[in-house]
């Protein structure tokens, strides 16, 4: 979800609710800590230079158990964070933490945000010889390419 997306559901709602994509619900008593934009710069392993920009919620469980976050208050937080910052519209991460911090997309199910998991992946499937599922092309480009073989320094770039 983009945040121009959250901005838009947030004025019709009574409440801010999340729910984690198994069904937990985030305590009621969270809070928002911070909301910032992300820039990653960063190399995949095919030597592709990629750049993404996100934008980053925090929540935070506290023993503050009579809090509630209104959605006037999070459009409140989000307007600081948009003039302050200069932030982007961009795809909201958001950090909980359960056993760990994990980090997650956001989505909406016409009454709770849904923290959705985040999976990795390969950025550079084609460079690396990853096969390319049900594809007989992906298959003959694997063979023929000379990467990802114990000599080819594959994974060395």
């Amino acid at each position: 979800m983009k945040l121009s997306e959250l901005k838009e559901i947030l004025p019709a709602l009574g409440n801010v609710a999340f729910q984690l994509e198994n069904g937990t619900l985030i305590p009621e008593n969270f809070h928002v800590t911070e909301i910032g934009q992300t820039i990653k710069n960063f190399v995949d392993c095919g030597g592709t230079v990629r750049k993404e920009v996100g934008i980053s919620f925090q929540l935070w469980n506290t023993n503050d158990f009579e809090h509630r976050l209104k959605p006037t208050k999070l459009l409140n937080i989000i307007k600081l964070s948009e003039n302050r910052l200069g932030i982007e519209d961009a795809e909201i991460e958001v950090e909980y933490q359960t056993e760990t911090i994990g980090k997650y997309d956001l989505d909406f199910n016409g009454q709770h945000f849904i923290l959705k998991n985040k999976h990795t992946a390969c950025l550079a499937q084609d460079a690396c010889g990853v096969p390319i599922k049900n594809s007989k092309a992906g298959l003959s480009l694997l063979q023929n390419s000379g990467c990802c073989t114990p000599d080819s320094g594959c994974c060395e770039r």
